[in-house]
């Protein structure tokens, strides 16, 4: 009968052991899965991340920090965690456990697995749905009874760069199985793939996928952990699938492969560089809804949420200071005038003295910067402080409670308060101050095939924290002299094409459904990733994309003004999110310029239509002038004589305006 059926309880585990020394000194300290990542652990991003997925029962498995990682999780249930609400957590560990392989052997010996589950590290930032593929593996394990784990991984853009997270893979397209696996280079290029024949001789149809992020997320039947405990060479889940694809009429078993949708996000966080690209990411708002002022902590709103992606705690103070662009301060914090902050994260309780820089800078809890100072690039760990006139620059991670002397000058290193008994001291800065040898730069699985590095790293070691071209591009707040250069009305290229398609088709559906802007701009967020487009053409072809819905182009009654104002009553939000900056409101008037040819309703109300954008905020006054004079005499001879008396009203209008201040300062 089915009311005496037992209900099935979806089961997670989540490994929060340190296994690697990518991230030292923090992980010399405590569990990195305690890492605040834009001041949240990285560990409550995966326990959200499960919630979300409908997650019922969680396992967190932790052995060198047990007690930190429970009085975490003890602490976030007694402050209602959004995670908390619905889903139980418990916190098991073992002692000896030196790598993965070790805690999937001790998980199958304490038998609290029942049956299908997922498997991921504290250290994934991810916003995918796990739940579809949870179900797909059940149905693959239904007529396969030897498979063993689904694999999960996410299509990255072709000019990602390596992190030691890429993968290249050969997969039965029929049924998803995985003939092939093979880790990429952390440095250069391959110049070849070896696939063993034998996967083509096999199969009717292969897909060799060399362009994919490996998050560490897994869906495991419960032969999974039997396998770890009969194979003790197993140490970690790399080795599982080499021995899986190697030995698989012997074990009987088998792996399946699933890539997440593009609209889903999924980063795993294994060294300083990847840590620098989550951060901007979740600032950027790709892996939404993991986004600062979305309340994961204590189901409380954390920030103010600002253009530009300014994240700003209602509790933070600054004194005439410039946050420019995807910067989040916590509660507490104070920064100081004449100091400039961009792409970057603060703490609570830090602060930041006067005329100081800070681009791309990580600073935890309670980190003071003296005045003066320049911070490019770099992590300063809970309680530390930084002398005036110090420049800390790229690659540089200072640990907690350090003390730098004031105008040291520092790159590229690793700096503890204390020395351990393993670290090599390579200099003395002070009485809390001590450079250590970063040993991980000796101990690169992987060979570069080129002396040109793109990133500053070691020579063969782990990526540090850098700059990320991909992520932090050009400001948004500088544009380029050269009018070609910005502007981004060129032939489109077939990526461009499919860019636009999709965004149009994510704008018109979201027009007639009504969908919330925010999943909107996720969407159009996702295609940029897919298609690697830059930030200025993401600004025009929003707006290309907006003017050429079907309302517009056909408005009712030939009413063209009252077409967009319908639209822009939905989807202005979409617009305001992209249109913030005078660069960014010189693409969208660009972008008109193509609608004014086009559009035949909108050429013969040209100036109301600018003058409307103007009336609703989303171009200024400078952009329309600057704009208008950039417009070719020639080329554009109707276009600036339907301007003309527009142009004539703003200027008119600023005259009056300027006149009325030097009344006023009379």
């Amino acid at each position: 009968m089915n009311q005496f059926e037992k209900k099935e309880v979806i089961q997670a585990i989540l490994i929060a052991d340190n296994n690697v020394d990518q991230l030292r000194p923090f992980s010399d300290e405590n569990s990195t899965a305690l890492l605040p990542l834009v001041n949240v652990s990285m560990l409550d991003y995966a326990l959200d991340a499960l919630n979300r997925s409908g997650i019922e029962e969680v396992f967190v498995y932790s052995s060198l920090h047990l007690r930190s990682v429970r009085e975490h999780i003890k602490n976030g249930i007694a402050s209602l965690n959004s995670w908390s609400v619905n889903m139980t957590v418990h916190v098991i560990g073992g002692e000896g456990c030196r790598c993965f392989g070790d805690a999937m052997r001790d998980l199958d010996a304490k038998a609290l697995i029942r049956g299908n589950f997922i498997l991921l590290g504290a250290d994934v930032v991810t916003n995918a749905d796990l739940r579809p593929i949870f179900e797909q593996h059940k149905k693959t394990a239904k007529y396969d009874k030897g498979a063993a784990a689904t694999l999960v991984f996410k299509e990255a853009a072709t000019s990602s760069i390596r992190t030691g997270n890429e993968v290249m893979i050969a997969v039965d397209q029929q049924n998803n199985r995985l003939h092939h696996h093979q880790r990429l280079r952390l440095h250069g290029k391959e110049s070849h793939f070896e696939v063993p024949l034998e996967v083509f001789l096999n199969n009717s149809e292969v897909a060799l996928l060399h362009n994919l992020i490996d998050p560490q997320i897994a869906i495991g039947s419960p032969s999974m952990l039997s396998l770890f405990s009969d194979n003790f060479d197993f140490e970690t889940r790399d080795d599982f699938v080499r021995g899986i694809l190697i030995n698989e009429e012997i074990l009987d078993s088998r792996i399946y492969v699933s890539v997440l949708p593009r609209g889903q996000y999924a980063r795993k966080v294994n060294n300083w560089l990847t840590y620098c690209m989550v951060s901007q990411d979740v600032m950027n708002r790709w892996a939404y809804p993991l986004v600062p002022d979305m309340g994961i902590n204590c189901l409380a709103q954390q920030y103010v949420y600002l253009k530009n992606n300014i994240y700003k705690s209602r509790k933070s103070t600054f004194i005439k200071a410039a946050l420019r662009e995807n910067v989040a301060v916590q509660a507490g914090s104070q920064v100081e005038a004449g100091t400039s902050v961009s792409c970057s994260v603060i703490g609570k309780n830090c602060k930041v003295g006067k005329n100081c820089v800070l681009m791309n800078a990580f600073l935890m809890d309670g980190v003071h910067i003296g005045d003066d100072c320049k911070l490019d690039c770099c992590v300063v760990g809970f309680g530390s402080k930084i002398g005036a006139g110090s420049t800390i620059a790229e690659g540089t991670v200072v640990g907690s409670k350090c003390a730098i002397p004031a105008g040291k000058l520092l790159k590229n290193v690793v700096i503890k308060s204390v020395l351990g008994d393993d670290d090599d001291l390579v200099e003395k800065l002070g009485e809390h101050a001590f450079i250590i040898d970063d040993k991980q730069e000796t101990q690169s699985t992987y060979a570069s095939d080129s002396e040109d590095e793109v990133l500053p790293t070691a020579a063969t070691g782990i990526p540090k924290v850098a700059r990320v071209p991909t992520i932090c591009e050009e400001s948004d707040y500088t544009s380029s002299s050269d009018e070609d250069e910005s502007r981004a009305v060129s032939p489109l290229v077939d990526d461009t094409n499919i860019f636009l398609a999709e965004v149009m088709d994510s704008l018109a559906r979201g027009f007639q459904e009504k969908s919330n802007p925010d999943f909107l701009i996720l969407e159009i967020n996702s295609s940029r990733y897919a298609y690697n487009m830059s930030l200025k053409e993401v600004n025009f072809y929003v707006v290309k994309a907006l003017f050429s819905l079907q309302d517009i182009k056909e408005p009712a009654n030939q009413n063209v003004l009252v077409a967009i104002n319908n639209v822009l009553k939905q989807l202005g939000p979409v617009l305001s999110n992209y249109i913030k900056t005078p660069d960014a409101m010189l693409q969208c008037l660009r972008a008109l310029e193509d609608i004014y040819e086009e559009n035949e309703f909108v050429r013969s109300k040209i100036s109301k239509v600018v003058h409307y954008l103007y009336d609703k905020d989303f171009v200024s006054e400078d952009a329309i002038i600057a704009w208008y004079e950039q417009l070719d005499v020639e080329d554009h001879r109707a276009l600036r004589q339907s301007l003309k008396e527009l142009i004539e009203w703003l200027d008119q209008s600023s005259e009056e305006d300027e006149d009325d201040d030097e009344d006023e300062s009379d």
